[in-house]
Formats: C-alpha cells, structure tokens, sequence
C-alpha cells in the first residue's frame, strides 16, 4: 500500500520544497446531490495539459517539464478527446509510467457512464485546472474561472480529476 500524504512530503523534501501546508476548512464546501447522479449534468474539470509542441517531452515516461506547464484555466471540447499531457506536474514517476491517458482525463469512462445512465449527461467540454502551487492564486483567480465556466456549462456536478 502506498501512503500518499506521506510519500508526497517526502517527494517534495527531495525535491527541496519546504513542508507543504494542506488548505483545510471548518466547513465543508460540497452539498448533497438534489437529484439522482443519472439526472445531473456532469463537467469534467483535469490539472492536465494542452499538449505544446514547442515545450519538449510531454509524452509517457518524460521527466518534469515546467516548459508544458499552464497558469490559466482553459476549456475544450470533449469531443473528439483532447490530448492533454501530465508532464509538468511533480509525480511519482518511480511509481507511475503515466502511460494511460484515461487515468487524468476519463472522458471515455464518462462517455460509457452516460450510455449506461449512471450520470445524466457530460458536458460539451472539459475545464483545464492550473496547478499553480499557489493557494491564493487557486482561490482568487483559477477558482472564479471554474465556477464561471461550470455556471456557463450548466454544471449539476463538477467532477475533479487532479494529476
């Protein structure tokens, strides 16, 4: 069993980060679904990447690459599925080869889900996320731009896919 709170302060001691503060809140920020999960409409929101051919290895198995990394919220259809890379995220890479696309963008599983009626419907498009190690810079600004977007998509549900 791998112990990820623990394995991650690790990860990034090695890497020379001070101790990470996990963001904590008295209350607790979800609600209870009004309806059931097969009426909801369903917005996939990933801390994944566009791929950027100009920023080196994006692709499985490549060592951290800032050059890939994004500082604002982006959308794009989910049809076809986008090609977004986890390249410039600090991961487990001992532990992970990152070769399936399907574990940080589960469009295709979403897609099943909504055939199936386990979820009502997914929405036309994904919300990329920026993970800017910047608690304020996550609240004030990338936070504002994901509401935005989910109240724009009609967002019964947003479902976070963090990498």
């Amino acid at each position: 069993m791998l112990k990820y709170i623990e394995r991650t302060r690790s990860y990034y001691a090695e890497l020379g980060h001070k101790p990470y503060s996990w963001i904590s809140y008295e209350e607790i920020p979800f609600c209870i679904l009004p309806r059931p999960l097969n009426e909801q409409r369903i917005t996939l929101i990933s801390t994944a990447a566009l791929l950027s051919p100009l920023a080196g290895d994006q692709g499985p198995g490549a060592e951290y690459n800032a050059k890939a990394k994004f500082f604002k919220t982006f959308t794009l259809p989910t049809t076809p599925t986008p090609d977004l890379r986890i390249s410039h995220l600090s991961y487990d890479r001992k532990h992970c080869a990152a070769d399936d696309p399907n574990t940080w963008l589960p469009v295709q599983a979403l897609t099943r889900a909504e055939e199936r009626g386990l979820i009502g419907h997914l929405a036309d498009e994904v919300i990329g996320l920026p993970t800017n190690r910047s608690q304020r810079a996550t609240l004030e600004q990338d936070c504002l731009d994901v509401v935005a977007h989910c109240q724009r998509l009609k967002t019964d549900v947003a479902l976070l896919v963090p990498t």
